[in-house]
């Protein structure tokens, strides 16, 4: 069952490693339950989404989530309406009182799945409203169909410069396998305190590789010295012929040999050789992030947001304001200013 939910996932336009199976493996561990909707037609699946459901204590109701879902194989408003009618049917039914549902499709603002926003009318027409984003709102995609010199010569001038100037000082790229998560939490954990936003123990990265590592789809790159000392990181996930790279950091060496450009550089190379046609630098959170992750070239993607369907108004308000009080005790408890930023994990949570 799960294999072909995957290969759904992986044949649609888009579709999204959050809607693989295996993170409902990885949210398990923090008291998620899965339900997937699919919606068929004569030619067989052409819409679903894996929706994963929490209780937040002592609520009685549920929070249910698609992490980017819906995907689909066809996008029209019939399809998005017998989704939407399959939601509010069969999701009671299978997992009792649910407050809302939240989607975050990976559909770009008027994009061709949204042309002069057909597809948000759509939403607002079937009952869905604008809600607070989870998953990063935009992103920077690199087309990785051109050939390798073409990529390269994409990068800026600086870009390309740096990258020497990494491979001068003796840094070097390597493919690493799980015994090495510890390193990745290390350099991942001095990034987060340097930067002051907030990353999820060591044990939630390790759920991520073995959830994805078994079928190849996940990938932990380190940038080396000379002398062997990892400096920089990137923990790539895989869905279909798409790459992404949702977690990475660096250590201050790191900065200071731009061991993290050259990191990068082959990060997109090494996905363009193994097969991928499309490699994601998943969210565009600050200006230096934005202006770093632009000089590798690709173009900025604005997607449509959040999306929620109430299901029960009482349950939704309450929800809504226990979620509001713990993120004001997290960012306390972590001595965060107001404005500080949490790295999106991808779970809701």
């Amino acid at each position: 069952m799960t294999a072909a939910w995957d290969a759904f996932v992986e044949s649609s336009d888009p579709g999204s490693y959050l809607q693989l199976s295996g993170w409902s493996r990885v949210k398990a561990v923090n008291g998620w339950s899965v339900q997937r909707l699919l919606v068929n037609d004569a030619h067989g699946p052409r819409i679903g989404t894996q929706i994963l459901i929490r209780r937040p204590r002592p609520l009685p109701w549920g929070f249910a989530y698609a992490p980017r879902g819906p995907v689909a194989r066809g996008w029209t408003g019939s399809t998005l309406a017998s989704l939407t009618d399959e939601i509010r049917r069969t999701l009671p039914q299978r997992s009792g009182r649910v407050s809302h549902v939240r989607i975050d499709p990976e559909v770009e603002v008027d994009g061709p799945l949204d042309p002069e926003g057909s597809l948000r009318r759509a939403l607002a027409d079937l009952g869905w409203r604008p809600a607070p984003p989870i998953q990063p709102a935009s992103t920077r995609m690199i087309d990785l169909r051109p050939d390798e010199d073409a990529l390269y010569g994409a990068l800026r001038k600086k870009w390309r410069q740096y990258v020497n100037k990494a491979r001068t000082a003796g840094v070097t790229v390597v493919d690493a396998e799980g015994d090495r998560l510890g390193e990745f939490y290390r350099i991942y954990r001095e990034t987060a305190d340097r930067a002051g936003f907030l990353i999820r123990t060591e044990s939630a990265y390790r759920d991520v590789w073995e959830a994805y590592r078994p079928d190849g789809r996940a990938r932990l790159l380190f940038a080396q010295t000379a002398d062997g000392e990892p400096v920089a990181t990137l923990f790539l996930v895989r869905a279909g012929t798409r790459v992404v790279e949702p977690y990475g950091g660096m250590t201050q060496m790191g900065a200071e040999t731009r061991a993290n450009y050259l990191l990068k550089w082959e990060a997109i190379r090494s996905s363009r050789e193994q097969g991928a046609t499309s490699y994601d630098l998943w969210g565009l959170a600050t200006g230096g992030i934005a202006h770093f992750k632009t000089g590798f070239g690709g173009r900025e993607v604005r997607y449509i947001g959040a999306w929620d369907l109430t299901l029960d108004a009482l349950g939704r308000a309450a929800y809504e304001n226990a979620v509001a009080a713990r993120t004001w005790w997290a960012r306390r408890r972590h001595g965060l200013a107001g404005g500080a930023t949490a790295a999106a994990f991808g779970g809701g949570e």
